[in-house]
């Protein structure tokens, strides 16, 4: 294994090991013996690993020292927090000759200024491979296409500055993913117990009696079912042009902007709209979804203060604190001039109170205002006025989204178009994600269904 291989194997131990203990913590509890076993076992081997790393970076640096006296072209590892000394030789071909990187900032770029940069090293390693960067060469990742050392034969990875910067680009602020009940998994399938009985819950699962002085207590058990998530993948390719990639700063903000843009809307429109087949099930096609009856005699494609109302009666208690009112950017017109009629006790008007609040409105700060206290957020994934799924108000926290340890892996590609000029970047991050609920929660005391997720009829 390569060192960038090792330390992304440290991140997948690390990942596993906090998925482990946020179980653990969710269900109030003491990790178990097989629990505090794989733990124990993943500290083994991030040691293993770290000194793993650790030599390898030692007997790069031998490596360098020995190839600084012939004037060899090795890039070798030194410590962090030092400042960056580049020597160029005599005989430099455009690349890094004898550079040391020695900040974890530079590691991170592999000596590179920015992403348009790396990118134009590729173009330099297809038209004349003689004159591959050695910045690639060290640093290339292996493909089914042949061997990692030379660069007709193989893929060069991004680094890892880029990786982070799509990630970050993905769970921005107005993305549904970031609001999820997110958890890491290292494997490809993830399973996880869950108890769907109510507190008021009379019969199955844990029961609460009232019982007298020494009569027999009557027993209960849990009533756990398994959810398991299989993670499923999401890509863009993105071929570039020779002429683009001499443009190093558009390069940079096309690849990492549009791909990072696509993904993030491609995963909020599955959380919203999903099938659940080959994509994470949305909350509309749950089968938990509660769907309020829409007005009599409603006009077609509105949306009302009734409707509104009626949809928070229908949340689940819990959630009021967490929900947010997802909406189609056409209802907007409705909701800014949402009210409700105040009346006295004999049932005479009163004057009218707001349902709205625009932004800043009582020390309110969501950017497109609140309903009945609660924040909107605008997003072309849900479903065209007038049409169930046009307005949602939703508690994602509720919203299980399992992500493939590490995010978004970012990889180039010298060969698809080899013949055209063009070169493949790659991006792909697995998950998969459904609501926690698999029906509504019935009630104590009432016909009315809860959920976590509400949407009014199509009207």
């Amino acid at each position: 294994m390569t060192i960038e291989q090792l330390r992304a194997r440290l991140v997948e131990l690390n990942e596993t090991g906090k998925a482990i203990q946020a179980k653990a913590d969710a269900e109030k509890r003491d990790l178990t013996t097989e629990e505090q076993t794989e733990v124990d076992q993943i500290f083994a081997e991030f040691e293993d690993v770290e000194n793993d790393i650790k030599r390898r970076e030692r007997l790069a640096a031998q490596d360098e020292r020995l190839g600084e006296s012939r004037g060899r072209v090795v890039p070798p590892i030194e410590p962090v927090n030092q400042e960056v000394v580049v020597e160029r030789s005599a005989e430099s071909r455009g690349g890094l000759m004898n550079a040391r990187l020695r900040t974890q900032e530079e590691r991170a770029r592999w000596g590179f200024r920015d992403f348009g940069e790396f990118c134009a090293s590729v173009r330099g390693a297809v038209l004349t491979p003689s004159n591959t960067d050695p910045r690639l060469i060290t640093n290339a990742a292996a493909t089914t296409y042949g061997a990692e050392g030379t660069g007709a034969d193989g893929g060069f990875a991004v680094p890892p500055e880029w990786r982070d910067a799509i990630m970050k680009q993905v769970d921005a602020e107005d993305s549904l993913l970031s609001q999820t009940d997110k958890q890491p998994v290292s494997g490809n399938t993830i399973t996880f117990p869950v108890d769907e009985t109510t507190a008021w819950q009379t019969t199955g699962g844990i029961l609460a009696f009232w019982d007298s002085e020494a009569q027999a207590m009557a027993q209960s058990k849990p009533l756990l079912k398994d959810l398991t998530a299989k993670l499923h993948r999401l890509t863009v390719l993105v071929p570039v042009t020779d002429e683009l990639l001499e443009d190093n700063a558009a390069m940079g903000s096309y690849v990492s902007g549009k791909a990072g843009e696509k993904m993030d809307f491609k995963i909020t429109d599955a959380i919203i709209n999903g099938t659940g087949a080959g994509m994470p099930l949305g909350v509309l096609n749950s089968p938990a979804l509660v769907t309020v009856t829409k007005e009599t005699s409603q006009t077609a494609a509105t949306f009302h203060a009734d409707n509104a109302a009626k949809m928070m009666a229908r949340l689940q208690a819990k959630s009021f604190a967490r929900s947010t009112w997802l909406i189609n950017q056409d209802v907007l017109p409705f909701i800014l001039k949402l009210g409700f009629a105040i009346t006295k006790a004999d049932g005479t008007a009163a004057g009218a109170g707001p349902m709205y609040l625009p932004p800043n409105g009582l020390a309110n700060s969501s950017a497109y205002g609140s309903l009945l206290g609660r924040p909107i957020q605008v997003t072309e994934a849900c479903q065209t006025v007038g049409t169930a799924g046009d307005v949602i108000l939703a508690d994602l926290t509720k919203y299980l989204s399992v992500v493939k340890a590490g995010g978004v892996r970012s990889l180039t590609s010298i060969h698809l178009w080899f013949d055209q000029n063009l070169t493949a970047f790659k991006f792909i991050i697995r998950m998969n994600g459904q609501p926690w609920l698999s029906a509504p929660i019935a009630r104590k005391s009432g016909s009315n269904t809860l959920s976590h997720f509400v949407v009014t009829q199509t009207r």
